[in-house]
Parts: structure tokens; C-alpha cells; sequence
């Protein structure tokens, strides 16, 4: 029998040779998302979403119980239960791949065990304890950048400029001690996912500093790299003044770039716009001449 991690790269691979990139759908079973606040909830609305997610395409269904937004309280793993657990089994049912967004080693014991193949981990590994518990159920960690809790952050976008030196070198450093820390806990290099924290503990120019310069993120890295910039507040530097549902241009755009500079996941709120914008973009290139320029055609520029 494969193991949990070796399905989640098979769905990942099986992605990537379709459109070079996996799509990882987002369903945040909480009543206080920064994106949706709280539409899906309900747990009738958690299992709705699943499938919506699936139709439209999602490579991955990405459930969480606990709002990651600045200043957000934590929540109990009993209650980030309740929350998901009906979701994740109802998912990995009708057959998605299933990655439980979680710091709490109790809540991915729980999801791993009702048949979750991944753990996305927005805490930089904040409790060695989760990895073990990834270790033992030879499940994949999605290990993302971040500094302190979300009850710490500073607020949307609110960091200080010298909080980082060269902010993608400190970057890769704080999560690359986060990944030794989990394969010395015995989670398989090949397991793990690197994330680099848009928005956590980062201002609006960090951010876009390290989504423009992700190629360099996954030339220096032997794993396959996540992008979250889906609604983010950072995006606002397009749009000032611009609330979540009224960022889907630029999430689109992010996801776009981060694709072409060889992100192996997207992780978006709009999967089915996400995933024509990349197809079409792809079908588009059949059209391109072997020297890579585009007639004007008649009357061109």
C-alpha cells in the first residue's frame, strides 16, 4: 500500500504534467476568514464548497479550522475538530486529495487518520510535535515561512521594512532550519513542501519581493514550492482600498507569474477563473512562433 505522502506527489505530479502546475482549493471552515467570513461554516456549506472545489477543478482540497488572519485567536484542537473533520472525510469520500491547514499536532493526527494525505502548516513548525506526527502517518508537510502566531501579527501587510535583511535569503534560511527540524523528526526530504509566507509576517513590498523573485526560491530548493497569494492584502499595492472579493484580478495575475516561474501549487480561492487563466495562457502559447514573437498580423503595431 503507498504511502500518504507518495499520493499526494502522484496527484502533484499528475497536475503538473497537465497544466505545469497543481491547483490546491481553498475551504476554510471557520467563522472568521479573512476571504469569505465564515460562508462556509456551516457544515452542510463545508461539504457544498468540497464539491464546488473538485468540480471546478481543484488537483487539491485544503480544509482548515483556524483563521490565520492577523490577530486572530487561536484556536483548541477540539474545536478545530468539529469544525473539520466532517469535511475532510466527506472529501476524501468522493475521492479528493486532502491537505488539513493546521498547526495542532492533535487536529492532523485526527485528518491523517480519516485519510488526509498532507499537512499544510502555517506556523513554520512552531511544534516539533506536528512533525512527528506527519513522520508517523507518512503523510507530506507543506511547511510555509512565518514568525510568531497570528494573535502576533502586526495587522494586513504591517511589518517593519528592516524586519528583514535580504528578505528572500533570510527567508530560505528560517524555513530551511524549519525542514531540518522535520526531517529530524523523521519526515522524508521528498515529503516536504516549501511555502514562503506571503502575508505572514511580512509588509506588502516583502511580499511582492518574493513572489517577483520565486524563480530564484525554486532554483535554490530541491522541493516543490506553494504559492498562497490568493486575495491577499499585499495585492492592494494594484488596487488600494480593494477588499478580498474585489482582489481576484490580481490573485489571478500572482497565479499566473508564479506558475511560469515553476511553482509546483497555487493555492487559490477562485479555482475555476485560477484554472482557465492557465489553461488559456497555455493554449495561447501553441500559437507562438518557434522565435517566441507574435505577428502583429495585418495592421499590427
Amino acid at each position: 500500500m503507498s504511502q500518504p505522502f507518495e499520493a499526494f506527489l502522484r496527484r502533484l505530479d499528475r497536475a503538473r504534467s497537465m497544466r505545469s502546475v497543481a491547483l490546491m482549493g481553498v475551504c476554510n471552515v471557520t467563522p472568521d476568514s479573512f476571504s469569505d467570513g465564515g460562508r462556509y461554516f456551516d457544515a452542510a456549506a463545508a461539504r457544498a464548497r468540497v464539491d464546488e472545489l473538485v468540480a471546478h477543478g481543484a488537483d487539491i482540497v485544503d480544509i482548515g479550522g483556524e483563521s490565520t488572519r492577523p490577530g486572530a485567536a487561536a484556536v483548541p484542537a477540539g474545536e478545530q475538530l468539529a469544525r473539520v473533520l466532517d469535511s475532510v472525510r466527506y472529501a476524501v469520500s468522493i475521492g479528493a486529495c486532502v491537505s488539513i491547514d493546521t498547526a495542532s499536532p492533535q487536529v492532523a493526527l485526527a485528518c491523517l487518520e480519516a485519510g488526509a494525505c498532507a499537512v499544510n502548516d502555517a506556523s513554520c513548525l512552531r511544534d516539533d510535535a506536528l512533525a512527528k506526527v506527519v513522520a508517523d502517518r507518512r503523510a507530506a508537510l507543506i511547511l510555509m515561512h512565518a514568525r510568531g502566531t497570528q494573535e502576533k501579527m502586526l495587522g494586513f501587510s504591517q511589518y517593519p521594512d528592516a524586519g528583514y535583511g535580504d528578505v528572500l535569503h533570510d527567508v530560505l534560511r528560517e524555513w530551511g532550519a524549519a525542514a531540518e527540524r522535520a526531517r529530524a523528526a523523521g519526515v522524508p526530504p521528498d515529503a516536504i513542501a516549501m511555502d514562503p509566507g506571503l502575508g505572514f509576517a511580512k509588509n506588502a513590498r516583502q511580499s511582492a519581493e518574493l513572489l517577483a523573485r520565486l524563480g530564484e526560491i525554486v532554483r535554490s530548493l530541491d522541493v516543490p514550492v506553494v504559492v498562497g497569494a490568493s486575495r491577499k492584502s499585499f495585492l492592494t499595492i494594484a488596487d488600494a482600498g480593494a477588499e478580498p472579493t474585489e482582489r481576484v484580478g490580481a490573485s489571478i495575475a500572482a497565479a499566473l507569474y508564479a506558475a511560469r516561474a515553476g511553482a509546483s501549487i497555487v493555492r487559490v480561492h477562485d479555482v475555476r477563473i485560477t484554472r482557465q487563466a492557465i489553461d488559456f495562457s497555455r493554449q495561447l502559447a501553441r500559437y507562438l512562433p518557434s522565435s517566441g514573437e507574435v505577428s502583429a498580423g495585418p495592421g499590427g503595431a
